[in-house]
Order: structure tokens, then C-alpha cells, then sequence
């Protein structure tokens, strides 16, 4: 059955769904040898032994306990994503950035406050390890539900590769080879299996049904004809109910929907979910694959035929409207980025983002912030050239416009926060209507995960109220390892008066023979001594690169 309910490795401890509890979780994170897809025996990475790795639940204001022994060969890390970890930014997990990863044979426990309600999901973020199964829904429902439904189904989607991450990345990079690599063409897994599971359906019942793109690099469609879905969620956020016909998810983005079942069980009907992507040949069979799933109202009962509407309907976040009913934020700042990718003197294609490509630092960003002095700490450049630190002033509120001038569409995440989606433009022609937030409700949708259209730019807003060091990176795996991230250094003045990183994260480092102070390279004041040399573009303004998956 497609619904979970309490996983096997959770364990609650001293609460119940009227008061907090301490929500237990014990990760040995292991390699496992295994088929996942029925296509391509591999090496994975599971936990205690197997994949897929159950679902953690939890209600919002619990306290997530999540004890992880690191049994691989390389170093890792856990990301809660969709959390905001305020007032807990060392607990956010991307290696270099907040903390340096779990070295092999040690242990750390990761505890803060699930204190956001909604659809996220735990994934490793050391190694790409995300990639190679290290990666889980995570529930956190609401103490009063704002929706009425009378039951749920959680439903995550993923692209499973023949080959481990490392090897494609290398590929990738390699400037001796064609650039870029041939396509894989993954196939997709359903709560982790190849098959697709079933809905069961009574009549009249109203289902949440929660939809996750844990994903690497591909995107998936989802459709249930004959039903109409009503989106109330995304990404962690709610919004008014709005009816749809499909799904079209990015990597890392995740919605929930309520469907109302019909009111007799004479028939049964199929689900559909499509993996594909956009940007690399269409092959019968391999790109896109498709996938059907049953709706049971009955065992045995008839499948309904059913077409699709003349004005099918796919959800478009920006005409969402927050449930909140806050309105759009003031500017107080606007930051512009454009991303995409560029030959570099190495005879590389790497990503940037306004012209840098993102490399980590010696130590973890988050740490220079707290040990730089003052006014030091406020120095964007002393967090290391490619680190692409960006400083933001407490409570200022930003508009950040991404542009990308290019024939990929990129799926960004902002760690720490969500924004509001302002607008959707083309950049390739500019008599297209711009696409804005209704103003019909005046408050714009909320999320921390975007598509970036082909071509096109967004306007995000967001205010600086959590102090802390924040990525902000393309979710598509492959991206983020060529260098398409930045980081956001905020209220760093602020963040050294209200957080200190815990001793036990500091020996992580000193496991490792990783500095625990100084700016990027370790060291003292403006000695960046240590730093490699960033490497330097030889296309500007050039043509639009191939695309890569």
C-alpha cells in the first residue's frame, strides 16, 4: 500500500500528536549491492543495510533526533530539505557550507526542532550521495490541519542511473572526452521500487495525496484522469486550493493535492507518472518513459476509460495563491544572477553563476562567519573567490532575479528560506506576456525550489530574518557539481550573537585535520593563502552550450 504510516526506524519517544515528542532516527549509512530498477545491478548507498530507506513522520514542533554512523569510505552528510533550521544553521547539512561532513567510521547526531509543517524529504549532501540512493521523504504534518481530507497517500518519484554519480561526474568533467557525455536515460522508482504502487480508493473519501521529486536530474509528469486534483501544498507551503489536471515537477520539488473519490466503486481507472527530460533526444521506450498505476475502488472492477480535458491543465506555481495571504514583500534590495555554463583554460565546461563557478572552501563558510572579526566577517570576498559569497543585512528584504540565457531549464534551491514567486519572464522574446502573481489574492506563492524556464528569468523575494549560511544551487545533480551554486552569508553581525556551532561538529572537522577558524582558506584576515587559483573562461557571451544530464 502506497501510504506509510509509522516507519520501522522511527521511533517516538515521550509525545504524542498533542504534544511534542522526540522523533528518534538510526541511520548506519552503508554501501549496498543491489537492482534496484530490474535494469542495472549496482552499488548504492542505503541505510542499515537496504533501500529503499522508510519515510520519517513527524509534527511540527517534535524534535528530529537522527543518528547517523557513517560506515562508508568517504565522508557524508544529511540535509533536511525544506527546513529552515532557524536558529540552528549548523544543523542544515551541505558539506563546506555549514559544517564538514561525517568522516568514515564516525558518528554525529543531528537534532533540531521540525518546526515548519509539510512535504520535505532527508538526503545526503557530501558526495552527491543524494544521487546514489542516500534520500527519503520527510513528513511533517501540521497539529491543526488547515485542509480537510480524510485520509493520506505519500507518493516519491525518482531516476535511478546505471552508473554511481562520481563516475558520471567524472565523465562530465573530463576534458579528454566529448562534452557532453551520451545521455543514460534512467528509469523511475516509485516509494523506492520499480513498480508502480496502488491508490485505494473509497467513494466520497477525500484524499492528500503527497507528491515528491526526489530526483537527481529528471523531471516527472502526474496525472489521474477521471479526478480532478485540487493543489494545497508546495514545497512545505499552503495555498489556497487550486484545481489542476497535472504535475510538472522539477527536481526537489514537491506538492501536495486533494482528490475527492467518485461516489460509486463500479469502476477502477489508471494513474499515469512520466519520467523525462526535456533537454536530450526523445527515444521511443527511453526518453520519456511512461508509467501507469491502478486507482482500486474495487478488486476486480472494470478500468475506466477515460480522455484527457480539451484545455488540459498543468499547475503553474505563480498563479498560486499563499494561504497566508501575506502580501507581496517591499524591496530593499534586488541582487541579479544569470546562470549557465562555460568553457574554461582547462578544457572544461563548468556551470557558473554570474560568471563563477562555485568550488568549497578549507573550511565551512558558516564557520569563517562566525570567527571572522568585526567588521571582517561583512567582507564577501574573504569567504574565498569561488565560495560566491553574497552578504545579506538582517530583516533587509530581497529580490533576487535568476536569468537563464540558455537551453536548460534549472531547478534552484534556496536552503534557509522560501520565496515569493513575483513573475516569470523571457528573456528570448520580450513581447511575451510576463507571468506575475494574481492580484487577485495578492499574495504570492511560496517555495524554496524553482524551475527556471529555458531562456527565461524569475523574480524571487525573500526577507533576511535567519541568520546563518544559506546554498542556494541547482537541484540537478550534475549542475551543482560543475559549480552552479552561491552562497548566502546572512546577518553574519547578528548570527554570532544568537548561535555557536556545537563541540561535536567541530571534531568533525578536527577529525579531518579541517580548520575550525579563519576566512575561507583557514587563515587569519586577508591571507587566502591555500585557496587553488579559479580557473578562467575563455567563452563570454558565446553560444549556448550543449545541454547535460
Amino acid at each position: 500500500m502506497l501510504f506509510f504510516r509509522q516507519a520501522a526506524s522511527v521511533v517516538l519517544l515521550f509525545g504524542s500528536l498533542t504534544s511534542a515528542a522526540r522523533v528518534l532516527v538510526d541511520w548506519d549509512i552503508g554501501y549496498v549491492n543491489l537492482d534496484r530498477d530490474g535494469h542495472s545491478p549496482r552499488r548504492a548507498i542505503g541505510v542499515n543495510g537496504a533501500l529503499p530507506i522508510p519515510p520519517v513522520f513527524a509534527t511540527k514542533g517534535d524534535t528530529l533526533v537522527i543518528k547517523v554512523r557513517n560506515s562508508l569510505d568517504v565522508s557524508t552528510s544529511i540535509h533536511a530539505h525544506g527546513l529552515f533550521q532557524n536558529g540552528t544553521s549548523y544543523m542544515d547539512g551541505p558539506a563546506m557550507v555549514t559544517q564538514c561532513g561525517i568522516p568514515p567510521g564516525h558518528s554525529f547526531t543531528y537534532e533540531y526542532e521540525a518546526d515548519h509543517a509539510g512535504t520535505f524529504w532527508l538526503h545526503g549532501h557530501d558526495h552527491h550521495q543524494n544521487s546514489d540512493g542516500l534520500r527519503t521523504p520527510l513528513i511533517v504534518r501540521e497539529r491543526r490541519e488547515p485542509h480537510r481530507y480524510d485520509d493520506e497517500y505519500l507518493l516519491s518519484l525518482e531516476d535511478w542511473y546505471q552508473f554511481e554519480f562520481a563516475d558520471r561526474l567524472k565523465d562530465t568533467l573530463d576534458p579528454t572526452k566529448s562534452f557532453p557525455p551520451p545521455p543514460s536515460f534512467p528509469y523511475a522508482l516509485f516509494n523506492g521500487y520499480p513498480t508502480t504502487p496502488t491508490l485505494k480508493f473509497k467513494p466520497g473519501k477525500t484524499y492528500r495525496i503527497r507528491i515528491v521529486n526526489m530526483s537527481t536530474t529528471e523531471w516527472f509528469q502526474f496525472n489521474l484522469p477521471g479526478h480532478q486534483m485540487r493543489v494545497i501544498e508546495a514545497d512545505g507551503e499552503h495555498s489556497r486550493p487550486s484545481a489542476v489536471d497535472g504535475l510538472d515537477m522539477g527536481p526537489g520539488e514537491r506538492y501536495s493535492v486533494l482528490v475527492t473519490a467518485h461516489p460509486t466503486d463500479s469502476h477502477n481507472y489508471h494513474y499515469n507518472a512520466t519520467l523525462y527530460a526535456g533537454f536530450v533526444p526523445k527515444i521511443e521506450d527511453k526518453n520519456p518513459r511512461y508509467y501507469q498505476g491502478l486507482i482500486e475502488y474495487r478488486e476486480g472492477a472494470p478500468i475506466m476509460p477515460t480522455t484527457e480535458p480539451r484545455n488540459f491543465k498543468w499547475v503553474n506555481d505563480v498563479e498560486l495563491c499563499a494561504l497566508s495571504g501575506n502580501p507581496p514583500l517591499p524591496v530593499d534590495r534586488q541582487i541579479e544572477l544569470t546562470i549557465g555554463g562555460s568553457l574554461f583554460t582547462t578544457g572544461q565546461i563548468l556551470d557558473v553563476i554570474n560568471n563563477i563557478t562555485y568550488a568549497q572552501p578549507k573550511i565551512p563558510t558558516l564557520h569563517s562567519a562566525l570567527s571572522l572579526s568585526s567588521p571582517l566577517h561583512m567582507n564577501e570576498s574573504l569567504y574565498g573567490p569561488q565560495t560566491h559569497a553574497i552578504v545579506l543585512r538582517h530583516l533587509e528584504s530581497v529580490e533576487l532575479t535568476v536569468n537563464s540565457p540558455n537551453n536548460l531549464p534549472h531547478p534552484m534551491h534556496l536552503h534557509g528560506h522560501a520565496f515569493q514567486i513575483i513573475e516569470y519572464g523571457s528573456l528570448a522574446n520580450r513581447s511575451e506576456p510576463v507571468r506575475r502573481f494574481s492580484p487577485e489574492c495578492n499574495a504570492p506563492m511560496q517555495r524554496d525550489t524553482i524551475v527556471v524556464p529555458v531562456n527565461s528569468y524569475v523574480k524571487l523575494r525573500f526577507r533576511a530574518d535567519n541568520p546563518g549560511v544559506w546554498l542556494f544551487h541547482c537541484h540537478m545533480d550534475i549542475h551543482f557539481g560543475m559549480g552552479m551554486a552561491l552562497t548566502f552569508v546572512e546577518a553574519p553581525d547578528v548570527l554570532r550573537q544568537r548561535q555557536q556551532v556545537p563541540d561535536s561538529m567541530l571534531e568533525l572537522c578536527r577529525a579531518q585535520g579541517v580548520r575550525t577558524e579563519g576566512n575561507g582558506a583557514g587563515n587569519a584576515g586577508f591571507d587566502l593563502t591555500g585557496l587553488p587559483t579559479p580557473p578562467v573562461r575563455v567563452l563570454r557571451n558565446g553560444p549556448a552550450l550543449p545541454p547535460t544530464e
